[in-house]
Protein backbone atom coordinates (compact mmCIF):
# COMPACT_ATOMS: atom_id res chain seq x y z
CA UNK A 1 0.00 0.00 0.00
CA UNK A 2 1.44 3.39 -0.95
CA UNK A 3 2.00 6.07 1.67
CA UNK A 4 -0.97 8.20 0.62
CA UNK A 5 -3.37 5.23 0.18
CA UNK A 6 -5.74 4.55 3.05
CA UNK A 7 -7.32 1.24 4.02
CA UNK A 8 -11.06 0.79 3.58
CA UNK A 9 -12.91 2.88 6.10
CA UNK A 10 -13.48 1.06 9.38
CA UNK A 11 -11.33 -1.98 8.59
CA UNK A 12 -7.66 -2.38 9.53
CA UNK A 13 -5.36 -3.09 6.58
CA UNK A 14 -4.90 -6.76 7.52
CA UNK A 15 -8.65 -7.33 7.71
CA UNK A 16 -9.08 -5.83 4.24
CA UNK A 17 -6.49 -8.29 2.90
CA UNK A 18 -8.21 -11.19 4.70
CA UNK A 19 -11.62 -10.25 3.27
CA UNK A 20 -10.16 -9.95 -0.24
CA UNK A 21 -8.35 -13.29 0.09
CA UNK A 22 -11.53 -14.97 1.36
CA UNK A 23 -13.48 -13.59 -1.60
CA UNK A 24 -10.94 -15.05 -4.04
CA UNK A 25 -10.99 -18.46 -2.33
CA UNK A 26 -14.81 -18.46 -2.20
CA UNK A 27 -15.04 -17.52 -5.87
CA UNK A 28 -12.70 -20.38 -6.81
CA UNK A 29 -14.71 -22.83 -4.73
CA UNK A 30 -18.05 -21.68 -6.18
CA UNK A 31 -16.87 -22.50 -9.71
CA UNK A 32 -16.66 -26.21 -8.89
CA UNK A 33 -19.77 -26.65 -6.70
CA UNK A 34 -21.99 -28.64 -9.02
CA UNK A 35 -22.88 -32.08 -7.74
CA UNK A 36 -25.93 -32.00 -5.44
CA UNK A 37 -28.43 -29.14 -5.25
CA UNK A 38 -28.32 -27.48 -1.84
CA UNK A 39 -32.03 -28.17 -1.32
CA UNK A 40 -31.24 -31.91 -1.22
CA UNK A 41 -28.54 -31.57 1.48
CA UNK A 42 -29.37 -32.02 5.16
CA UNK A 43 -27.57 -28.80 6.23
CA UNK A 44 -26.93 -25.43 4.61
CA UNK A 45 -23.66 -25.65 2.65
CA UNK A 46 -22.44 -22.37 4.19
CA UNK A 47 -22.75 -23.83 7.70
CA UNK A 48 -20.53 -26.76 6.76
CA UNK A 49 -18.00 -24.52 5.01
CA UNK A 50 -17.84 -22.13 7.98
CA UNK A 51 -17.29 -24.99 10.40
CA UNK A 52 -14.55 -26.48 8.20
CA UNK A 53 -12.87 -23.08 7.86
CA UNK A 54 -12.60 -22.81 11.65
CA UNK A 55 -10.26 -25.81 11.65
CA UNK A 56 -8.41 -25.50 8.33
CA UNK A 57 -5.40 -23.30 7.58
CA UNK A 58 -6.15 -19.84 6.28
CA UNK A 59 -6.44 -19.67 2.50
CA UNK A 60 -6.94 -23.42 2.04
CA UNK A 61 -9.54 -24.19 -0.62
CA UNK A 62 -12.34 -26.63 0.10
CA UNK A 63 -13.41 -28.58 -2.97
CA UNK A 64 -17.13 -28.88 -3.68
CA UNK A 65 -16.99 -32.65 -3.30
CA UNK A 66 -15.74 -32.26 0.29
CA UNK A 67 -18.50 -29.78 1.13
CA UNK A 68 -21.16 -32.09 -0.27
CA UNK A 69 -19.80 -35.34 1.18
CA UNK A 70 -19.21 -33.80 4.63
CA UNK A 71 -22.78 -32.51 4.57
CA UNK A 72 -24.20 -35.91 3.62
CA UNK A 73 -21.98 -37.74 6.14
CA UNK A 74 -23.05 -35.43 8.97
CA UNK A 75 -26.68 -36.01 7.99
CA UNK A 76 -26.10 -39.78 8.22
CA UNK A 77 -24.50 -39.36 11.64
CA UNK A 78 -27.51 -37.41 12.90
CA UNK A 79 -29.78 -40.15 11.54
CA UNK A 80 -27.80 -42.94 13.26
CA UNK A 81 -27.72 -41.12 16.58
CA UNK A 82 -31.44 -40.28 16.37
CA UNK A 83 -32.29 -43.91 15.57
CA UNK A 84 -30.24 -45.11 18.53
CA UNK A 85 -31.99 -42.64 20.86
CA UNK A 86 -35.35 -43.58 19.34
CA UNK A 87 -34.77 -47.24 20.24
CA UNK A 88 -35.35 -46.32 23.88
CA UNK A 89 -38.87 -47.16 25.10
CA UNK A 90 -39.51 -43.66 26.48
CA UNK A 91 -41.59 -40.86 24.98
CA UNK A 92 -38.74 -38.38 25.41
CA UNK A 93 -35.06 -38.06 24.59
CA UNK A 94 -32.72 -36.74 27.27
CA UNK A 95 -29.04 -35.97 27.73
CA UNK A 96 -28.10 -39.39 29.03
CA UNK A 97 -29.66 -41.04 25.99
CA UNK A 98 -27.73 -38.67 23.74
CA UNK A 99 -24.44 -39.38 25.53
CA UNK A 100 -25.08 -43.12 25.23
CA UNK A 101 -25.87 -42.77 21.51
CA UNK A 102 -22.67 -40.81 20.74
CA UNK A 103 -20.44 -42.84 23.06
CA UNK A 104 -19.24 -45.07 20.22
CA UNK A 105 -18.13 -42.09 18.17
CA UNK A 106 -16.51 -40.35 21.13
CA UNK A 107 -14.46 -43.47 21.92
CA UNK A 108 -12.90 -43.59 18.45
CA UNK A 109 -10.05 -41.30 19.59
CA UNK A 110 -9.36 -43.54 22.56
CA UNK A 111 -9.23 -46.55 20.24
CA UNK A 112 -6.77 -44.73 17.95
CA UNK A 113 -4.51 -43.92 20.93
CA UNK A 114 -4.67 -47.54 22.09
CA UNK A 115 -3.77 -48.71 18.58
CA UNK A 116 -0.72 -46.39 18.54
CA UNK A 117 0.35 -47.69 21.98
CA UNK A 118 0.08 -51.32 20.86
CA UNK A 119 2.05 -50.59 17.67
CA UNK A 120 4.85 -48.99 19.71
CA UNK A 121 4.95 -52.00 22.02
CA UNK A 122 5.11 -54.38 19.06
CA UNK A 123 7.91 -52.32 17.52
CA UNK A 124 9.91 -52.55 20.75
CA UNK A 125 9.35 -56.34 20.87
CA UNK A 126 10.49 -56.54 17.25
CA UNK A 127 13.62 -54.53 18.08
CA UNK A 128 14.37 -56.87 21.00
CA UNK A 129 13.94 -59.88 18.69
CA UNK A 130 16.31 -58.30 16.15
CA UNK A 131 18.92 -57.85 18.88
CA UNK A 132 18.55 -61.51 19.93
CA UNK A 133 18.83 -62.69 16.31
CA UNK A 134 22.02 -60.66 15.89
CA UNK A 135 23.48 -62.18 19.09
CA UNK A 136 22.64 -65.72 17.98
CA UNK A 137 24.17 -65.06 14.55
CA UNK A 138 27.28 -63.59 16.12
CA UNK A 139 27.76 -66.45 18.62
CA UNK A 140 26.89 -69.42 16.42
CA UNK A 141 27.92 -68.32 12.93
CA UNK A 142 31.52 -67.32 13.48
Amino acid sequence: MAKDEKPAKGLPTEEVKDVAEQAVVSAAEEEEDDSVPESELPFPRATIVNMLRQHLDKGKQIKGQVKTEMNIWLGKMVKRIAEKMNSQPYSYVDGSMFREAVETYENVQDIEKEKERIIKQLESVKAACDVLINEVDRKFHK
